[in-house]
């Protein structure tokens, strides 16, 4: 092979995703001393009593390769969890799996898996991420709109993506990242009916499972016949606004675990020990204090969407996670989502995120005019962020 430049060393089925729209417009929020709205990072750190855990293991010598299937205590402390929250009962050493971070759990997934050529139906707007994973399996994307305000989805539709013959898996992300919707109980029958009639593989994304304003987080194993044939993926980053340290994980039944254990451990073997004793450490939590992490997010989200409104964005309230959706029609008529989003820094000196980058790239007026914000930052910041956004003008 000849040396060339990116587009032509690289793999043609990773070429659509050579970069991200999250790393452009941060390094735009460097570049022009922007408030990043952008990326859904907290700027403020989780709990100290975590910290000081992790610190601690430190001290004690816990900086060795731990299990690659993850230490026991957070194993157990993931089992306890479930349990307690949604009596689901798992196994600890054979139905659970630590990964680096949710985003980890889902590549190892879809590469234990899926088999070149299958389809993995998920909702779009999708997670970024997901189509890139779904490539590097040599799988391909079967996508099922939601549409706004509600971000409901078209029952017709979604059965007949679960219909395909080369359909594998079912990707579900509830609460969904970017829109903020939180999938109804009769959403979920749906589509756990639809995974049974078919013999799909659920793998469901809850990584803002404790994140939940509105209504209530339900886990799609829960329901009737979906335990044997569910994945369930989860994170410590965002429960605990630690999301550098990049520990989740998967559970479910102990043969589809054992897959994906099977291709994590070629992927990056394992994670680190202090930060996974952490994460255990938190999970044990009372209902009350992860509780009390979401009320603060939704009295952000107020603020936000409050003031968005305010300056005649048309705002899709979310009822969960980080991010609000707004509709930039009134604002920027003239605009894509991608120009108003890449003008944005230099006229208001504020980042967003078009959501075009969670649509189909085939589909340009997908999302042409729809931008989200997150608001997982110090109220100061937004109050700032808002003030800036005023200024914008024809």
């Amino acid at each position: 092979m000849r040396a060339g430049d990116a587009d032509t060393v690289l793999a043609r089925r990773l070429r659509p995703f050579t970069t991200t729209i999250f790393a452009t417009m941060s390094e735009l929020a460097t570049v022009t001393g922007s408030v990043n709205l952008g990326q859904g990072f907290p700027d403020t750190d989780g709990p100290d009593e975590l910290k000081e855990v992790a610190a601690e293991a430190i001290r004690r010598g816990n900086n060795q390769y731990p299990p690659s299937a993850g230490i026991p205590e957070l194993r157990h402390a993931v089992a306890a969890h479930q349990r307690a929250w949604y009596g689901i009962e798992l196994n600890p050493d054979t139905e659970v799996l630590v990964t680096v971070g949710a985003t980890e759990a889902i590549a190892a997934t879809l590469l234990a898996l899926c088999e070149p050529g299958d389809e993995v139906v998920m909702f779009e707007p999708s997670y970024d991420s997901y189509a890139a994973c779904a490539s590097l399996a040599g799988a391909h994307p079967r996508l099922v709109r939601l549409e706004p305000p509600d971000w409901h989805f078209d029952p017709d539709e979604l059965a007949a993506a679960c219909a395909a013959p080369r359909a594998r898996i079912l990707l579900l992300i509830t609460p969904h990242n970017p829109t903020g919707k939180v999938f109804s109980a009769d959403e979920l029958g749906q589509a756990a009916a639809l995974c049974r009639d078919h013999g799909l593989l659920a793998v469901t994304d809850e990584v803002y499972e404790h994140l939940v304003f509105e209504g209530a987080h339900v886990p799609l194993a829960t329901l009737p016949g979906m335990r044997e044939r569910t994945l369930t993926i989860s994170s410590g980053g965002k429960t605990f606004s630690f999301t550098g340290w990049k520990v989740g994980w998967v559970s479910g039944p102990e043969a589809y675990v054992a897959a994906v254990r099977a291709a994590k451990q070629f992927l990056t073997y394992t994670s680190p020990a202090p930060l996974q004793l952490a994460v255990a450490h938190g999970l044990g939590f009372a209902p009350d204090t992860l509780g009390a992490y979401a009320g603060e997010l939704a009295t952000k989200r107020d603020l936000l969407c409050d003031g968005l409104a305010g300056l005649g964005y048309e705002v899709y309230r979310p009822a969960a996670t980080y991010f609000a959706t707004t509709e930039i029609s009134a604002v920027a008529p003239s605009l894509s989502a991608q120009e108003f989003c890449l003008a944005l820094p230099g006229r208001c000196a504020v980042v967003a995120i078009p959501s075009s980058a969670f649509y189909d790239p085939a589909d340009p007026e997908a999302g042409r005019t729809l931008v989200r914000w997150a608001f997982c930052k110090r109220d100061d910041v937004l109050q700032d962020a808002l003030g800036r956004l005023a200024s914008w003008g024809p």
